[in-house]
């Protein structure tokens, strides 16, 4: 049982469960140990059931003895068929607690047996441990630091808080998208002049932030370029490189359109607009590396003569307003100002309504115009119509002098062109045959490519998930790999393999010599039996052919009757003797089962289970004791 007990101590201490160093044997378990074992366990095989059970026992006897009531209830829910109770863990029992070890164990979840199967090195144990603390952290639900009650100081910081700033950073990436020179040139970049990543944030507190923030967009765009891939490029037929630069080109194509469309010049009547598009203008001019022009509005219109006239004017006034200040007095500088200021004003007032009167203009005349133009479209039309009427009258009355030829010609080419008509539906008909064969053909062709190429992307899109799986399950397996290297290194040096082989080699030789032994002394065990199965019929015939003939002789013979007497009472003596060693065959193995038992009882601690027991009943009275006085008092 050392090799189980191992086992079984290796996969609680993978559920949680706090085991020290000493403890190599389910004999060792405390009740307290017990406890913790089965709810860790019924906790990973059931979350919802074994969330409501407590991992340690409480001090009441009571208590104790409803905890045991929920375990056994709980164990049985999870389908354990043998006999369980309260007994079971407060007044513990070796074997019964093993077999309920065994059976939580197999029920593990298949990702715990996993677990189990990993190394129990210190690294991994501490790294567990984290995680398991990280989580217990992450359940409770989070409270202000003003409101935060002891209970809660345990599990929340109460350290300076900080609100989340993010700032984009400059990360160093591969530079495969540039030839050599330019590779060069940004490893020279990176290597001399981009400072690292903690001297590009203005505070400590937003490097974590502004790292995880650059992660999650970093990864989700490799998400949403793998999800775009999947659904459209594959499609495509393209590579990647292909399908980025076409989409690439797509864009600059767009961008292009709505900058020609912004700057295309405005319809008649649309007044306003100049500004924005000579901005625009300016913009693009930028762009193609040429100096905005000044000569836009080289024309000019009345409304820009009367700004410029009037800007100007203001202009002469603001400069010689000061030399005349000079001559005069105060009094006058402020009349005189009142006055421009009056005048300027009156200006003002007058040029906007000029603007709005040329704005209602150029709007009348903008839809006097296209008015105009509507028409005179309807118009073109019209006599376009009628020349083509006029030309058909003119052809008419041209043939008019020689009707009756000019009929009999006319009926002649209709017959021709019937006739005509007629060979080339012929002709087509014959060409019109193969043709739709070809495109029957053609269109078959297509089917099939069609169905050849959804088949051949169904298995792109399951080669994909095959190699995301795969690429998963490598890295699970690298990472136990690596963690099953660290524990190799951490295990004594001098401990060889051969040892564990040729311990299971003696375990086996073992079992085969008593399994040899045993089937000898069965086969044994039937021949004395055989044997004593034909001694048995022997004596019976020899007594039955014996007392036949002194039976005979008996009717006779006086001596010979006494004979008789002397083998019927030989012949029942002889029976009870042999029942007698039987029954007393049958004592000593009662007597040897009645010694193993109490040799059971003896190593199942019967004695001080009693005497727990009797120290439980005990306690209990008191409570009930204590309960009934505080009820009296009450």
């Amino acid at each position: 049982m050392e090799e189980v007990d191992k086992i079984l101590i290796h996969a609680l201490r993978q559920v949680g469960t706090l085991l020290s160093e000493e403890i190599d044997s389910v004999k060792q378990f405390s009740s307290e140990l017990i406890v913790e074992a089965v709810v860790r366990c019924i906790r990973v095989i059931d979350p919802g059931l074994g969330g409501a059970l407590p991992t340690s026992l409480p001090p009441g006897m009571s208590a104790r003895f409803r905890v045991g009531m929920s375990l056994a209830q709980a164990c049985q829910d999870v389908g354990f068929k043998g006999e369980i109770g309260y007994q079971t863990f407060l007044y513990s029992h070796e074997s019964e607690i093993r077999s309920l070890l065994m059976f939580l164990v197999e029920k593990l979840p298949r990702e715990s047996a996993e677990a189990s199967d990993q190394p129990t090195g210190k690294s991994a144990i501490l790294q567990r441990s984290i995680a398991a603390a990280i989580r217990s952290q992450l359940a409770i639900s989070w409270v202000p630091p003003n409101c935060r009650l002891p209970l809660h100081c345990e599990a929340q910081n109460q350290g300076a808080l900080h609100s989340l700033r993010v700032q984009p950073l400059s990360v160093p990436y591969g530079a495969k998208g540039f030839d050599r020179k330019h590779q060069k040139e940004a490893m020279d970049y990176r290597r001399d002049v981009l400072p690292p990543v903690t001297a590009q944030i203005s505070s400590r507190a937003s490097l974590v932030a502004s790292i995880l923030e650059q992660h999650t967009t970093e990864l989700s765009a490799a998400q949403e370029w793998d999800n775009e891939w999947k659904s459209q490029g594959l499609l495509s037929r393209l590579t990647p490189q292909e399908y980025r630069s076409r989409k690439l080109a797509r864009l600059h194509k767009r961008i292009e359109e709505q900058l020609r469309s912004a700057t295309a010049p405005p319809p008649d009547g649309a007044f306003g607009v100049s500004r924005s598009t000579s901005e625009l203008s300016e913009l693009l001019q930028t762009f193609r590396g040429s100096a905005p022009s000044n000569d836009i509005l080289s024309k000019g219109t009345h409304f820009t003569h009367t700004q410029k006239f009037s800007f100007t004017l203001e202009t002469t006034a603001i400069a010689t307003s000061p030399v005349l200040a000079g001559r005069q007095t105060e009094g006058d500088v402020q009349l005189r100002q009142q006055e421009e200021i009056a005048a300027l004003q009156q200006q003002f007032q007058q040029l906007c309504s000029d603007v709005d009167q040329l704005a209602a203009e150029m709007k009348r005349a903008g839809v006097t115009n296209a008015q105009v133009l509507d028409e005179l479209k309807q118009r073109e039309l019209g006599n376009v119509e009628l020349e083509e009427k006029l030309q058909v009258k003119r052809r008419t009355i041209s043939l008019l002098p020689d009707a009756d030829g000019n009929l009999l010609k006319l009926q002649t080419q209709v017959e021709s062109s019937a006739q005509r008509v007629v060979n080339l539906a012929s002709q087509w008909e014959k060409h019109r045959a193969p043709l739709i064969d070809e495109h029957r053909r053609l269109k078959e062709i297509c089917s099939n490519k069609d169905l050849e190429s959804s088949r051949k992307l169904s298995e792109i899109k399951s080669l994909h998930e095959k190699i995301r799986v795969s690429t998963e399950e490598a890295k699970k397996k690298e990472e136990s790999y690596k963690q099953l290297v660290t524990e190799l290194e951490s295990l004594p040096k001098d401990v060889s393999r051969s040892a564990y082989t040729q311990r299971i080699l003696e375990i086996v030789g073992n079992i085969k010599k008593q399994k040899e032994e045993i089937t000898k002394i069965l086969s044994d065990t039937k021949e004395l039996q055989k044997e004593i199965n034909g001694l048995t019929g022997k004596l019976d015939r020899t007594f039955a052919v014996t007392d036949e003939l002194v039976f005979k002789d008996a009717k006779k013979d006086e001596s010979v009757r006494k004979s008789y007497k002397y083998l019927a009472a030989l012949h029942e003596n002889c029976n009870q003797l042999i029942q007698t060693i039987e029954d007393t065959g049958t004592i000593l193995r009662e007597i040897r089962d009645l010694e193993e038992q109490i040799e059971t009882e003896n190593s199942n601690k019967s004695v001080s289970n009693l005497q727990r027991i009797l120290d439980d009943y005990k306690a209990i009275r008191q409570e009930n004791a204590a309960l009934a006085a505080k009820i009296r008092e009450g």
